[in-house]
Order: C-alpha cells, then sequence, then structure tokens
C-alpha cells in the first residue's frame, strides 16, 4: 500500500500535466467504485448489512470518501505541499489517541513514542517546504479538517471489520462517497475540455484509481482488521519517503541532507511501534 501511495505522488504529478485536478479526482473515484460494485457484486459471499450497518456505512462513505476528498483537494490548492503532508502525517497521532479513547486496543508508551518519532521524523523530509503564513491559513484548515475525517473513518470502521470482510466494508463506504462527491461536482465536470485530455493521463488516471484507491483502500481495511489502527496509520509515515524516491528518479527532484535523516527517524519510529 505505502509503495502505491508513495509512486501515486509522482503519477498524479504528471498526470496533471493536462488532466483539470476536479475531474481527475472525480474520474478516479466514478472508476473505483464502478470495481468495487463488480467485484463485491460477483463476490460469492455478498455481506448483508443490518439496517443499523447500512447507517454506519453511510457514515462512513460521507466522512471517509466525500468529506476527505473535498476538503483534501480543496486544501491542497489553498496551501503548500510542505503544509498539507505535515498536517496529514499527524494522522497516526490522532488515529491512535481515537482508536485508544474507543477502546479498541490500547497503547503502549513505547508504541507512543515511536509515533512520536516517526512524526519527528516526518517533519525532517517535509518540513523544510512549509509555509505556516496567514495566505495559507484557510488550506491548512481544510486539510486539517480531512485528516480529522480519515481519522474518523479508520477508527469508526473497526467495529464493521469484525463481522464483515474488509473489501465489503471499504468497497461499499467508498460507492457510496464517491457517488455524493460525483453529485457535488458535477456542475464543474460538465465544464471540462475532455477532448484536450491527453491519452497517456487517462492511462495514468486509470492506475491511480485502481491501485491507489481501489487496491490500497482494501489493504488499509485489512491493516485495521488484523493490525490495529496504531501499527497499520504508523507505515504512513513512510509514504513521503517513498514519494520522495521516486520523485528523484522518475521526476528528477533531488534528495537532501535533512531527509535523509527524516528517513531513519520514521524507519527507526516504525520499528520501535512494530515491536512495542
Amino acid at each position: 500500500m505505502i509503495l502505491i501511495w508513495g509512486t501515486n505522488f509522482s503519477l498524479v504529478k504528471v498526470a496533471l500535466r493536462d488532466f483539470p485536478e476536479v475531474a481527475f479526482n472525480a474520474m478516479r473515484m466514478l472508476t473505483s467504485g464502478i470495481v468495487f460494485i463488480a467485484v463485491i457484486a460477483s463476490s460469492r459471499a455478498r455481506p448483508a448489512f443490518s439496517r443499523a450497518d447500512w447507517f454506519r456505512l453511510v457514515f462512513l462513505g460521507i466522512v471517509g470518501t466525500f468529506l476527505y476528498q473535498l476538503m483534501f483537494v480543496g486544501g491542497l490548492k489553498r496551501t503548500s505541499a510542505g503544509n498539507a503532508s505535515l498536517i496529514v502525517g499527524a494522522s497516526p497521532i490522532i488515529i491512535a489517541l481515537m482508536s485508544s479513547l474507543a477502546g479498541h486496543e490500547r497503547v503502549a508508551p513505547r508504541r507512543w513514542f515511536g509515533v512520536a518519532l516517526g512524526f519527528a521524523g516526518l517533519y525532517f523530509v517535509v518540513g523544510h517546504r512549509a509555509d505556516w503564513s496567514a495566505a495559507s491559513l484557510a488550506g491548512d484548515g481544510m486539510v486539517i479538517a480531512s485528516m480529522m475525517f480519515w481519522a474518523t473513518y479508520s477508527v469508526a470502521a473497526q467495529p464493521l471489520l469484525k463481522r464483515y470482510s474488509p473489501l465489503a466494508v471499504t468497497g461499499t463506504s467508498f460507492s457510496i462517497g464517491a457517488a455524493l462527491y460525483l453529485l457535488f461536482t458535477a456542475p464543474l465536470l460538465i465544464k471540462i475540455d475532455w477532448p484536450a485530455i491527453s491519452g497517456s493521463s487517462w492511462v495514468l488516471m486509470f492506475l491511480s484509481a485502481l491501485l491507489a484507491l481501489n487496491v490500497s483502500y482494501v489493504i488499509w481495511y485489512t491493516g485495521l482488521q488484523k493490525l490495529g489502527g496504531t501499527r497499520t496509520s504508523m507505515y504512513s509515515y513512510l509514504t513521503p519517503i517513498v514519494a520522495m524516491i521516486v520523485a528523484a528518479f522518475w521526476l528528477g527532484e533531488p534528495i537532501a541532507a535533512n531527509q535523509m535523516i527524516g528517513a531513519g527517524a520514521i524507519l527507526t519510529g516504525l520499528l520501535i511501534t512494530r515491536f512495542a
């Protein structure tokens, strides 16, 4: 999952050269929603959700797909990539705190130390690009909201994962959120000059949808089911490291010494959390 998400940064950056941002995200979500529905419909063991569970799935779709994507994309337009990376990087801390308060898992002191060390490493990797100015305040607030939505989504799904498969939970909730996102952005999508988008960008969009959304979301929910929220979310600290390495080879972006130090701190924090 982390290899996919880390590579996805460079993939999206290339695709957005001629693919409008809102249209790109809408087409990704449409593609992933169709794939999820088709896979669930063709599976032998179709989930039989209770009425109460349907309400929970609608809540997850609204929070973890519709609101998360809306706030993150909107916030990214209004703030720097460094700010967004740091804010989203705090999600393991929030997820660990929420999981502990909800009684889903007990977070040991050494695991808290690993989480904090990982976040310190994240600052070395992306903190040099942060710009805490008044101009980015609105964007920072939207990205903070998106991070809180993602953390809520990750923690609120755990009771459902005790009764249903990760594919059933993530596929159903994602499809609900994707439908809401498409309805909300429909007025903008009508105005897009679709023929102007290159064939290679369409290919990159489909790859991003199938891998970064379909495959990775199922892996994320499987991690929540098998490992718990704290251990699963800690791996997300590795995403900027993978993104940094892929961008160096694919886009020619240089790797600084402080980023190497940060990568070492993140890996150390991950090992502490893994074995605590």
